[in-house]
């Protein structure tokens, strides 16, 4: 690997404008161009497009296009999961979002920072920290999730939210930046006990 990608991955500064990864950039814009071009298609064949294109893609995964992401296979879907129109996914750090998941029209998982110091920022310089969705969380419509954030399992973030630190599972979080609002209680379904 190049040094740039080496630390890209390991969460250090880097200078994306790398041969390297321009070469995974032009195979990431192929597939998501094909997966976005076959949203008619067959269910088969947008999983096995999603299957080159992701890291990791659990069963029953629906992903409506459009779809856009920076590399794609820094990317880990868990079972289930139910992503809607026009996500983007910017994964020059990993974002792992798990089973069960909602995620709504317009959210955008965004790993990579920029620099603060203007000199550096101008000369390009970047770093990236994941980004973890734990199980049964939704996403309201135009969510943002910035770098290094975790959201709790069974957690619910309000549409047009913005979440700038980690949520704990279990709570309703809504704003600018996302709050707190309340604990969530797990509801049975009369018949499920």
């Amino acid at each position: 690997m190049g040094e740039n990608k080496d630390r890209m991955l390991a969460g250090e500064w880097y200078l994306p404008d790398d041969p390297e990864l321009d070469a995974d950039t032009e195979r990431r814009s192929a597939l998501c161009a094909a997966y976005n071009a076959n949203g008619g298609a067959a269910p088969g064949r947008r999983a096995e497009i999603l299957a080159g294109l992701l890291g990791s893609v659990g069963e029953d995964v629906r992903i409506r296009p459009p779809f856009q992401c920076d590399y794609g296979r820094y990317i880990f879907i868990g079972d289930r999961t139910f992503i809607n129109f026009n996500a983007v996914f910017l994964d020059a750090a990993p974002i792992t979002v798990g089973a069960d998941v909602q995620i709504g029209p317009n959210v955008q998982l965004l790993t990579p920072a920029h620099e603060l110091d203007t000199e550096r920022r101008r000369a390009g310089w970047e770093r990236a920290s994941p980004i973890i969705i734990g199980d049964n969380v939704w996403l309201g419509g135009g969510v943002i999730v910035c770098p290094g954030v975790t959201i709790g399992e069974n957690t619910v973030v309000g549409a047009g939210s913005v979440v700038t630190k980690d949520l704990p599972a279990g709570v309703l979080a809504v704003g600018n930046p996302a709050r707190v609002v309340r604990a969530l209680t797990t509801t049975l379904i009369p018949g499920t006990e």
